[in-house]
This record gives structure tokens, C-alpha cells and sequence, in this order.
């Protein structure tokens, strides 16, 4: 749930040019966008690798490639539709309920910077560039700390983080030089009670990394900005 005000509506997904822009909402099959849409998008994708169903000896996909695409999916105005093939009998398989579970793990700590949030101005920074397209979930480079997707909420900003930095984390979009009209009145990391030492600087908004890691797979960075 994005807070969108659908009620009780039906929503028509489609591929392609199949329909106009706002018609209804594009589906972007195993794979993302390397922008930002102004009209509501989805990526439909499996935990399965091989099929949408189940299959004997699957090979799945892993909680941080998934958690990666849907940070990177909402921080360009989409949704993720996650596939789980069962059992015949409707088992979930148990490779599959770990991943859920995994997914939900950090969802609890993180999730404020994916429910009910918006893009920001810019979807993200860092040097690894983002495959594009239906079925491009496969080509997806690992990403790094360098590696940043924002989201915001009202006069919050969240940066996610996609790997664990070694001293500093930077973001590289919030320097004065870059944006000299942002104001910040603190920095906090979700999941974390030890208090962040930060500056924001010419060329970036530095944060120093506390001693613990408060999850796996990516890490948040709440931004509080004057209003």
C-alpha cells in the first residue's frame, strides 16, 4: 500500500503501448525502470528465478536483490507485485517463506521510507547505472554505499543506503554546492539508537556509520529538513 486513494476501484495493468499514458497502470515485467515515471507504475516479478510457478530443484532469488529492486522501484514512483509459486497442496515452499521473511524483517525496521511515501526530486545517485525493461532483473549489477535511492514524506527525506559504507555515509545529492536551498535539522539511521554524527558539506552530506549494523541489505537514513 503506496497511500493510494483507490477505493474499491479496479485497476488495469498493461505491457508495452498496449494503452495511453493514465489509461491505466504499466507493468514492467522481471525488471525496472532507469527513471522516474509521472503516472503510477508496477514491476511484477518471482521469488522464483526459473518459473512462476512451483517447480522440483528452483533456484530463487535472493532478499537483497529483491529489497534493492523495491527500494529502487518506489524511488521512481512504482509498486512491486511479488510472485510465490506453492505447493499443489498451497504450501508455501521454504525457500520462499525465507525470503519473505527476510523481506518482512527489514520492511519492520525500514518501512516508513516505502509506505505512503513519494519521489523525490531525483530517484537516486551513485555510480552503478540501472538496467531498464522487461526481463532486465538478470543483468542487475551489485550495488554499493556509493549506491543511494531517495524517498520523502511530508518534510522527511529518506536516503537508502544499498550497502554498508566503511566510515562515512555519503550522499552526494544534499551538498551545499548542489543543493544550497536544503536546510537540515537532523539525521538518523531507522533501526539505530546511537546518535549520528553528521555535517553537510560543500559536496555532500556526511554521516558518520555507528558501530552496529541495525539490519541487512540496506540502510536508511532519515533526513528531516526545515519546512
Amino acid at each position: 500500500n503506496r497511500g493510494l486513494e483507490w477505493d474499491k476501484g479496479v485497476v488495469i495493468n498493461y505491457k508495452n503501448a498496449s494503452f495511453p499514458d493514465k489509461a491505466a497502470v504499466l507493468d514492467v515485467e522481471r525488471g525496472t525502470l532507469d527513471h522516474t515515471r509521472d503516472q503510477f507504475w508496477q514491476t511484477d516479478t518471482s521469488a522464483s528465478i526459473r518459473s512462476w510457478g512451483y517447480i522440483e530443484n528452483d533456484t530463487f532469488r535472493s532478499p537483497t536483490s529483491l529489497i534493492h529492486e523495491l527500494v529502487d522501484i518506489v524511488s521512481k514512483n512504482g509498486c512491486l507485485l511479488l510472485n510465490i509459486g506453492p505447493h499443489p497442496d498451497g504450501a508455501i515452499p521454504e525457500e520462499a517463506q525465507k525470503i519473505l521473511r527476510e523481506i518482512g524483517r527489514w520492511l519492520k525496521i525500514n518501512g516508513e521510507a516505502i509506505y505512503d511515501t513519494r519521489p523525490w526530486t531525483k530517484f537516486g545517485e551513485g555510480p552503478t547505472q540501472s538496467a531498464s525493461g522487461s526481463f532486465s532483473d538478470h543483468k542487475e549489477a551489485p550495488l554499493t554505499a556509493e549506491d543511494i535511492r531517495f524517498t520523502r514524506k511530508g518534510n522527511v527525506l529518506y536516503a537508502v543506503v544499498m550497502d554498508w559504507p566503511k566510515e562515512r555515509f555519503r550522499v552526494v545529492s544534499l551538498g551545499k554546492n548542489i543543493s544550497p536551498d536544503i536546510n537540515i535539522t537532523s539525521v538518523s539511521l531507522l533501526g539505530s539508537q546511537e546518535p549520528l554524527t553528521w555535517r553537510m558539506g560543500a559536496n555532500g552530506l556526511e554521516a558518520e556509520v555507528p558501530e552496529r549494523k541495525p539490519c541487512k541489505h540496506a540502510y536508511t537514513l532519515k533526513i528531516t529538513l526545515a519546512e
